[in-house]
């Protein structure tokens, strides 16, 4: 006997009734491209931290290897490990999430933008093929909102990679995985990976940034989507 057909049913949730701003397309290929200047572009970061930086075993660890230099070697000594002096290259690239989150929205504000930072940014990568939608569906309308008040050429440009490459763009950085880089426009030797993705990568387009100031009524969107119903479990 067949099983019975599953049912269907309409689902209806609000929208947002403002267009939204949609990923800059780019090819595969050039996709390809910008990201082999990329990971050239932060090598010189991995290679310092492979050097300077002692990978983590966790806080137990550290607290443990402290005592021990404490110990060992008394606490004016422990005290005293040196730490090396950053990369003029990191201190111009922001890396994660919650960092470059935060710098777009002070960014989109007018009085940030008539005074830029040194973290006044020129491109923005994003590994979309490593991660869900979910997680970085936000960059689009961040990018355009940090850029509407600057001239065309220099509106920050948004980059998308579809194929996964966290882990090799991690392996650059020397560290686990990547889920999204920005950078500075005054970023030591980025010149050639800015021209690059000037010329490929247009500037994401955002028709709703006009129509919020718009005093036009906009109406309530109802976006309904077909969904199935679950078989009811067998007592």
């Amino acid at each position: 006997m067949a099983p019975p057909a599953a049912k269907k049913r309409l689902v209806h949730h609000l929208d947002t009734p403002f267009s939204t701003s949609s990923w800059p397309e780019i090819s595969i290929d050039n996709q390809d491209s910008i990201l082999e200047l990329l990971c050239s572009l932060l090598s010189p970061i991995g290679q310092h931290r492979r050097s300077h930086v002692k990978p983590s075993k966790g806080k137990r660890a550290t607290k443990r290897e402290k005592k021990m230099a404490t110990k060992l070697d008394g606490p004016a000594k422990a005290a005293k490990l040196p730490t090396p002096r950053s990369l003029e290259l990191s201190e111009s690239v922001d890396i994660g999430f919650n960092s470059i989150a935060k710098n777009l929205g002070s960014l989109s504000k007018p009085s940030e933008v008539a005074n830029p930072s040194p973290k006044d940014y020129s491109m923005v990568f994003v590994a979309r093929g490593s991660q869900s939608p979910a997680f970085n569906h936000h960059f689009p309308q961040m990018v355009a909102a940090a850029s509407r008040n600057l001239p065309e050429k220099e509106k920050i440009r948004l980059v998308g990679f579809s194929k996964p490459c966290s882990e090799r763009i991690g392996n650059t950085l020397g560290i686990p995985r990547v889920s999204s880089i920005a950078i500075s426009r005054h970023t030591p030797g980025a010149e050639a990976l800015l021209a690059v993705v000037e010329n490929l990568v247009a500037p994401v387009d955002s028709p709703w940034l006009s129509e919020v100031p718009s005093t036009e009524y906009k109406t309530t969107q109802i976006a309904s989507v077909e969904t199935t119903i679950g078989a009811k479990r067998v007592k």
